[in-house]
């Protein structure tokens, strides 16, 4: 099972195009946070995880196509976790999971920590346009000093006017006008204090750097980035080279969202490294 992880700003159906590209062999769920801190999503994640190794959970979406391509959206707080009562993979003395996780941007480094942090909970890992921190203490805060500032635009702002200058970013400005306009009722559906407190709990400022982690992290890793995303290529690399059983791979004629740009190519990279390591 392949569980997509969306980027910030994004919805779980920003994945669609690449998941319903792969084999149907290898079925998926596109998660649909509605959690916004650090701690909360990592906890979707790995409920997520277990519903999907479960077969089934609430919250889940049939949706039609050749493979089967689900939506995952949280459980209200009243509802059971999937397979309470039962150990749950990656519990201690439990078998290796067979979910393989794929995060974009944001939701590359939230599937690094999840997978850091439950190793025995899942069988891979692949990472789109992601880093594992920035080192540097003074970049870093700077980071989170400029992040702080966006946030509290963002509190006292629109959503359209968010989006609106969201998507006039230098890192996006190789899109085509239709992928940014595909983008944007996703983005459009977002509340604006929750992408603040996003921000404030998982922006690249606050979270500690994770390489040294990746040292020892027993999975099959995959970083994936866009050619003409050059700090990211530099990222893909490093995570590459540090993660013991990493590789990259690099997305030629796509930039940050290599999965919008090049969901073809990024789907067969996917299937090669699900073939390899998985299959």
């Amino acid at each position: 099972m392949v569980l997509f992880i969306p980027g910030f700003m994004q919805r779980g159906d920003a994945w669609r195009p690449v998941a319903e590209l792969l084999p149907e062999r290898y079925p998926s769920v596109l998660l649909d946070h509605g959690e916004h801190t650090l701690e909360g999503r990592l906890r979707e994640i790995a409920e997520a995880a277990s519903a999907a190794e479960a077969g089934a959970g609430p919250g889940r979406i049939r949706r039609p196509g050749r493979a089967r391509r689900e939506i995952c959206r949280p459980r209200s707080p009243a509802e059971p976790s999937p397979g309470s009562g039962t150990a749950s993979p990656g519990a201690p003395g439990s078998a290796s999971g067979s979910v393989v996780l794929v995060g974009y941007s944001l939701g590359g480094r939230l599937a690094l920590r999840a997978a850091i942090r439950e190793p025995q909970r899942y069988a891979g890992l692949i990472a789109v346009s992601a880093t594992a921190g920035i080192d540097e203490p003074a970049t870093r805060v700077a980071r989170a000093e400029a992040d702080e500032r966006l946030a509290a635009w963002m509190e006292a702002t629109p959503i359209v006017d968010i989006v609106a200058i969201w998507e006039r970013q230098p890192l996006f400005a190789d899109q085509s006008d239709a992928l940014v306009e595909d983008q944007r009722p996703g983005r459009l559906s977002h509340d604006p204090a929750a992408l603040a407190l996003l921000l404030r709990t998982a922006g690249q400022g606050v979270l500690e750097p994770v390489w040294h982690e990746l040292l020892r992290l027993d999975l099959p890793v995959l970083a994936i980035a866009g050619d003409r995303d050059e700090g990211y290529v530099r990222a893909a690399r490093r995570i590459a080279e540090t993660a013991p059983r990493g590789r990259a791979a690099i997305v030629e004629e796509a930039g940050h969202a290599a999965h919008l740009q090049r969901p073809d190519e990024v789907a067969r990279l996917i299937t090669e490294f699900l073939d390899a390591e998985v299959g």
